[in-house]
């Protein structure tokens, strides 16, 4: 996973990259801006948090509400806008690495847009719930990370593998390393939550994740 990630790094100096990355930092700012101000509003106009135990830890939190809930949001709205933007930084790993591969079939317009939508109810719905764990602090870095991981993993293997295989080859890929995949996941949902450095992960991961689908594709083939 490590060589797969020092392989994404040192392309980052691709033209083709730059290019994304520039995308990639102005999407990730107005995106940080957009959840900061959708959560203030939410908190301060609206009723949408007034149930029960969310209410109690939203009042909790106090003014640091605005900020917890956007921190622990930004990792997949960001990740989900993004899926737009990443088939170029997919295909110029490719390019560089896997020429005998040719042109990906890819993902429909249609196919994108529902998959980043689904992708982002489950998220907020899911962290939403993970508030719940703000009530018990020692748990709650574990249960984050392990649930978004377990999300991001998964998103990002099928922004790949979804170019070049069909759903079910994708989905016994995935099972088959489904240790890896989360693992992957709950790296990137640390990176995602560093100031920053958020900014251009989304990138490196894509990259990343073409070597190791294109590792494990291999692999299984050998095996097959």
């Amino acid at each position: 996973m490590f060589d797969a990630i020092s392989k994404a790094a040192a392309q980052l100096k691709d033209r083709t990259i730059q290019r994304c990355m520039l995308q990639s930092l102005i999407v990730a700012m107005i995106v940080f801006i957009i959840v900061w101000s959708t959560v203030g509003f939410a908190l301060t106009n609206t009723n949408l948090f007034a149930i029960g135990w969310l209410e109690t830890i939203i009042d909790l939190l106090g003014g640091l509400a605005t900020l917890v809930i956007t921190w622990m949001l930004f990792p997949g709205v960001i990740s989900a806008v993004m899926a737009f933007f990443l088939e170029t930084v997919a295909g110029a790993v490719e390019q560089k690495h896997y020429p005998h591969l040719g042109p990906a079939q890819g993902l429909s317009l249609g196919e994108n847009v529902y998959s980043a939508v689904k992708f982002l109810v489950t998220l907020v719905a899911l962290n939403l719930f993970l508030l719940l764990f703000l009530l018990i602090p020692p748990l709650f870095p574990f249960v984050f990370y392990a649930a978004n991981g377990y999300l991001l993993g998964r998103e990002y293997f099928e922004l790949v593998s979804l170019r070049r295989m069909n759903p079910a080859e994708a989905r016994a890929l995935r099972k088959k390393h489904k240790g890896k995949v989360l693992a992957f996941g709950v790296l990137l949902a640390l990176l995602l939550s560093i100031p920053i450095i958020n900014l251009l992960t989304p990138i490196i991961a894509t990259a990343a994740m073409v070597h190791l689908f294109e590792t494990w594709r291999g692999d299984n083939s050998k095996t097959a």
